[in-house]
């Protein structure tokens, strides 16, 4: 069947290692649109934090946001469709990292050295109506929460700071369309997701890059985005094609038509696709619309 409908996830997939869009990526993605395809964004980013470089181009009109938690149509800036997380989710898992964070500190700390006790350390950023709030000694030193050096301008860009991220969470529990834990520890990150899941409820979880959970409401996920903007378009799954790098990419790759990861994309991505194209600093994006166009 043909592909009318393309969904790019953006980050270290359409976009490349320094968060731009390469010329060879531009000029595929608008031969995609000018031949009637679809062009979306779906990202884990928020809708303010989505970048000009794609949504400038002509034809791409909609983008699934915050791991799907909300989708625009970018002409209209409006939001067709939204999922706020319940305020008793909100406090579950601002008691439960808490929790989770006072049992390592006073656990650990009489054995640890300071270097290791930051390990330990829990930082918040929160979406409200597609704007990124974050922890301000987060957004000031990113790397110091295990983010990579050149994601520095990204999160300084777009995360307007805020001092007390727990209290601003509280205040704002009944408005949030998703909440990011900033987990430096690896092993930390992969207990805490295990725990939320066992005692959190309506929560849809999800990683895409090794400091961060994705918590939003349960009918979130990047395929609910697109299964609702495909039914929204009048198109059937199998006239969609995604392209992804991480495992919150995985079930948007397995719901399309034709799934592409990139080479550059986590093990259960590429397991999830159909087929690997060129890594996000090669041009696989161009390469798999190549693919697409010619089908």
């Amino acid at each position: 069947m043909k592909i009318k409908c393309i969904a790019l996830d953006l980050d270290r997939t359409t976009l490349d290692s320094q968060g731009h869009l390469s010329e060879e990526n531009k000029a595929a993605i608008e031969r995609a649109a000018a031949s009637g395809i679809h062009v979306a964004a779906a990202s884990g980013r928020s809708l303010d934090s989505l970048p000009a470089e794609l949504t400038d181009i002509t034809g791409v009109r909609y983008a699934i946001t915050s791991n799907g938690a909300a989708v625009y149509d970018l002409c209209e800036r409006k939001c067709l469709r939204q999922f706020k997380m319940t305020p008793a989710s909100v406090e579950d898992i601002l008691r439960h990292t808490e929790t989770e964070r006072m049992k390592d500190v006073y656990g650990k700390a009489a054995e640890m050295p300071e270097a290791e006790i930051s390990e330990i350390e829990i930082s918040y950023e929160a979406f409200i109506d597609g704007r990124a709030f974050a922890e301000s000694r987060y957004v000031a030193d990113p790397v110091r929460f295990g983010a990579m050096p050149q994601a520095i301008p990204y999160i300084q860009s777009t995360r307007r700071p805020v001092e007390d991220m727990r209290t601003f969470i509280r205040e704002h529990k009944s408005e949030l369309d998703c909440i990011d834990l900033v987990l430096k520890s690896e092993d930390m990150k992969h207990r805490m997701w295990k725990n939320l899941l066992k005692s959190v409820r309506d929560v849809y979880i999800t990683s895409s890059v090794r400091q961060l959970l994705e918590i939003s409401h349960k009918d979130a996920g990047k395929e609910s985005g697109a299964a609702f903007l495909l039914e929204y378009l009048g198109l059937k799954r199998e006239e969609l094609a995604a392209f992804g790098d991480g495992d919150n990419d995985s079930g948007l790759l397995k719901f399309a038509g034709i799934g592409f990861a990139v080479a550059n994309a986590s093990p259960g991505c590429r397991d999830a696709a159909d087929e690997i194209v060129a890594s996000n600093d090669e041009n696989g994006v161009a390469q798999g619309i190549h693919k697409i166009l010619t089908m």
